[in-house]
């Protein structure tokens, strides 16, 4: 069974306001509007990315007897954190510096069982012709210094709306469920305000990292030795 993380819409026009407040708040209402529209289309970006990943899902399924994907997470990136990103590039917290500037606005996260069926994945979306790569970041072959591992995409992709077509852009991580764990706990220990994140907290950290990619590695091998086991008995069962 698929996980989605459910988007609290009520949120953003309460940011909006606590960033326009009083007086400020009731002129930009036009801007608010605008702003409110290029949100809901980062909106259907994600679900037409998310559609996509469950059907390749569903076809790998049919076709092996087995789902590759553990889970599938979305998130629309929060006024405060997008004013924020945009300040800290010297860009004003307009609706065309978000358009033209953030990547990251919309996010799918997959979660898949094994490092193979990551890259699986990330080449079938690819490969379809309404799907058009901009950037690729691999950080499971080149893990980050504090051991963080994930393959990252940034896309476009079509949303129709009754009178126009638009390309939206959206970032897509695809990690295995050790890859997620191992984000998970760090995120939690490393922005924790209840204490310090110490330096032998961050070496211990690694350490997990190291431990979660060998994990992945033994994974991967134990389902090609099941993968050449099922290939066996077909090729008999057909003489």
């Amino acid at each position: 069974m698929m996980e989605k993380t459910s988007v609290n819409e009520g949120l953003y026009n309460e940011q909006i306001n606590a960033i326009l407040n009083g007086e400020l708040f009731e002129k930009s209402k036009p801007w608010i509007q605008q702003y409110n529209k290029l949100m809901a289309y980062y909106r259907c970006a994600i679900m037409e990315i998310e559609t996509k990943f469950n059907v390749l899902n569903e076809e790998f399924s049919l076709r092996y007897d087995r789902n590759p994907i553990s889970s599938i997470k979305t998130r629309l990136k929060n006024p405060m954190s997008i004013k924020e990103k945009l300040e800290k590039n010297d860009l004003p917290f307009s609706v065309d510096a978000i358009k033209e500037n953030l990547h990251d606005v919309a996010g799918v996260r997959v979660i898949c069982s094994f490092p193979e069926d990551v890259y699986m994945l990330a080449e079938a979306l690819l490969k379809q012709d309404d799907i058009t790569l901009v950037e690729r970041k691999d950080y499971i072959k080149n893990p980050k210094p504090n051991g963080y591992r994930s393959l990252h995409l940034i896309v476009t992709v079509p949303i129709f709306l009754a009178r126009e077509k638009r390309m939206m852009k959206v970032e897509i991580q695809l990690r295995t469920i050790a890859m997620d764990f191992w984000a998970s706990l760090e995120h939690q220990l490393r922005y924790k305000k209840e204490f310090a994140f110490t330096e032998e907290m961050a070496k211990e950290l690694q350490y997990c990292a190291d431990l979660s990619a060998e994990l992945d590695g033994r994974m991967d091998a134990l389902r090609n030795l099941a993968q050449i086991d099922v290939e066996a008995v077909s090729d008999a069962e057909r003489q």
